[in-house]
């Protein structure tokens, strides 16, 4: 009976150590809790701008919504909703989130009080309300929170003393208690920087102040009057002199200014002045270091707008940086736009961006390294060690895509269309997740707008004929390039134009046309597969892609309907399974691999290459 007991005991152990963390956060009823808090939050809220519009409570993954990052195990930790027009009120379940180690919701409108359920959050690191409008008194329980670090609740309407185990917290690094209605004496706070500014009924707990309106003595008070007039005097002249001397500085900075623009044009500057957001700024010299003075031997690839080098930070963290050509006249262009439209769009299948480098000379971008390359690399194998793509490598690989542009298109706003999809833009880290990459051709769109014109940019090949024709660009324009990119995985084909001259309407699309109506895909399949893949999905996969490459862009899907449908085809539905990623689908096929398409597989990679079109602005 004891070893019976213990063998149950010892599987029930194994069935815990093995259930996804994302299952354990599952109720009796199927809800994720995480999910469950959030939408508590969205329901006690006023959203005018539409921008929790991709929060949805029949989603088991809250990980890819707008303004909500997760941990690799699939826990929420941050909410990032500062500036977002947010009003009404903060919700309680606010407290179910426990993973929760970042909140902002600074510059909003929110009103009530603040939750006490956040003292709850034990791993909190960082918490701004500052902006808005809570009132009621500062909550005690957030005297628990012992791992924070950054705490600001200046400017708003909160009253009442401030809770002495708030001002224990030695932990801080930053208290703002600023712009508020507090009151009473002020405890002893062991932050080590601190702001209680503006707190009109504040007190300090010094006796020689007057505190709750109880008056002194006459002598006292008369010698504070003599204190406070020398005072005066002392502050009159501090503040003369500063302003002498702020004047006599701001004079000789413009003299410096004029003199320098008109006399010693084309002399090397320091660094220009540019920080976004809490992306790390490197020096120039920091990164010559990192990339061995940008050898060649270094180099990770070359674009329109620049080369990508392989780099080593003194921490050893290996990173990609990509050192922007002619930065005076169209570099500088592409860094702006690269830098906002990744610090806008935070998504796991999309390029985060670790930091940047700008000089008057140099523009740089560093990147996480992705140690499988790209999809390009794998697919074109160039005599370097690139991986293979097995069949379910492939599939999985269409699905992040689509999931990164999905975000784009549907969960951004403003949405962001990429203009350059294909698979030299697809990145694969170590998990064969696809990553999308290269911002630099994106261009914001506003959500009122159907489409936006520009400059052609792109490679041919994979430019939908409206965009090639009429400059207009839209989420289409990404759909007909994803399109093409599904017929790269599954053929294996570098350009599927082949320097043909022909465009959009090459011999290959239409030969891809062909065979799926004379319902022989198979003939498509590259050879390198071996027969080895799944003969539904192929069809089905050929399908979606020719439905995303119809010549009308009013006919081709949007991305969530291509999603949907890849994930009935492949049948992962949200999380992908990490033990199918890689799996081999290798059944025995009697047809015949020298087909028609042998020839163009067999014409050296040096001869068709795409002509990129993305060149100077």
């Amino acid at each position: 009976m004891v070893t019976l007991v213990s063998l149950i005991f010892s599987i029930f152990l194994f069935w815990l150590a093995v259930t996804p963390a994302s299952m354990s956060l599952l109720s009796p009823k199927g809800v994720n809790y995480e999910v469950a808090a959030l939408m508590s939050m969205k329901n006690k809220m006023r959203d005018e701008h539409q921008v929790l519009d991709g929060w949805d409570i029949n989603s088991v993954d809250p990980c890819t919504w707008y303004m909500v990052g997760c941990s690799s195990e699939g826990f929420v930790i941050s909410l990032e909703m500062a500036s977002m027009g947010l009003s009404g009120s903060l919700s309680p379940s606010i407290g179910n989130l426990t993973h929760l180690r970042t909140l902002l919701l600074q510059n909003n409108q929110l009103s009530g009080p603040v939750p006490a359920e956040i003292g709850k959050l034990s791993e909190l690191l960082t918490l701004d309300l500052s902006g808005n409008q809570f009132d009621g008194e500062i909550p005690r329980a957030l005297g628990r929170l012992f791992r924070l670090s950054y705490l600001r609740l200046s400017r708003n309407r909160l009253s009442g003393q401030i809770p002495k185990p708030v001002a224990s917290l030695s932990g801080l690094s930053f208290l703002d208690l600023s712009f508020n209605n507090l009151s009473g004496p002020t405890p002893k706070i062991l932050a080590k920087d601190y702001s209680i500014a503006g707190n009109s009924f504040l007190c300090s707990a010094m006796p020689t102040q007057i505190c709750g309106g109880v008056p002194k003595p006459a002598n006292e008070m008369s010698s504070d009057r003599k204190i406070s007039n020398h005072h005066r005097w002392v502050v009159s002249v501090i503040i003369g002199v500063s302003c002498t001397f702020i004047v006599t500085v701001m004079l000789l900075v413009c003299w410096v200014h004029w003199y320098r623009s008109r006399v010693l044009t084309g002399y090397v500057q320091h660094d220009c002045e540019f920080a976004i957001g809490h992306l790390k700024r490197f020096s120039f010299r920091e990164l010559q270091i990192a990339t061995g003075n940008f050898s060649s031997k270094n180099i990770l690839g070359q674009g329109g707008f620049g080369v990508v080098y392989k780099g080593y930070l003194p921490n050893r963290t290996i990173v990609a940086v990509k050192r922007l050509r002619d930065p005076n006249f169209t570099g500088e262009v592409q860094f702006q736009t690269e830098v906002e439209m990744i610090g806008l769009a935070v998504h796991r299948n999309l390029l985060r961006l670790y930091g940047f480098s700008m000089t008057a000379e140099e523009r740089l971008l560093i990147y996480p390294y992705m140690p499988n390359g790209s999809v390009a690399d794998c697919l074109r194998d160039n005599g370097r060690d690139t991986p293979f793509l097995d069949w379910s490598k492939r599939m999985h690989i269409a699905l992040g895509a689509a999931r990164g542009l999905l975000y784009l298109h549907e969960q951004c706003n403003p949405k962001i269309i990429h203009r350059d999809v294909k698979a030299a833009n697809i990145l694969l880290d170590e998990s064969f997740e696809a990553v999308v990459g290269d911002f630099g051709l994106a261009k914001l769109l506003d959500c009122r707008d159907s489409h936006v014109t520009t400059a052609v940019r792109g490679t041919i090949g994979h430019i939908a004929p409206e965009y090639l024709s009429t400059g207009q660009s839209s989420e289409k324009t990404d759909v007909f390039g994803y399109g093409i990119l599904l017929l790269e995985l599954i053929t294996g084909l570098k350009s599927l134009d082949a320097g043909n001259g022909q465009g959009q309407k090459g011999p290959i699309l239409d030969r891809v046309r062909n065979l799926f109506e004379e319902k022989k895909v198979e003939m498509l399949v590259d050879r390198d597969l071996k027969g080895c893949f799944n003969t539904e999905e192929l069809e089905k996969t050929v399908e979606v892609a020719l439905q995303c490459t119809q010549s009308n862009p009013n006919n081709r899907p949007k991305m969530s309907e291509v999603l949907r449908i890849l994930e009935d085809i492949t049948g992962q539905m949200g999380h992908v399974d990490e033990s199918q990623v890689g799996s081999n689908i290798c059944e025995t096929r009697a047809f015949s691999f020298s087909r028609n398409f042998s020839d163009i597989h067999e014409e050296s990679s040096f001869t068709i290459e795409p002509i990129e079109l993305s060149g100077p602005r």
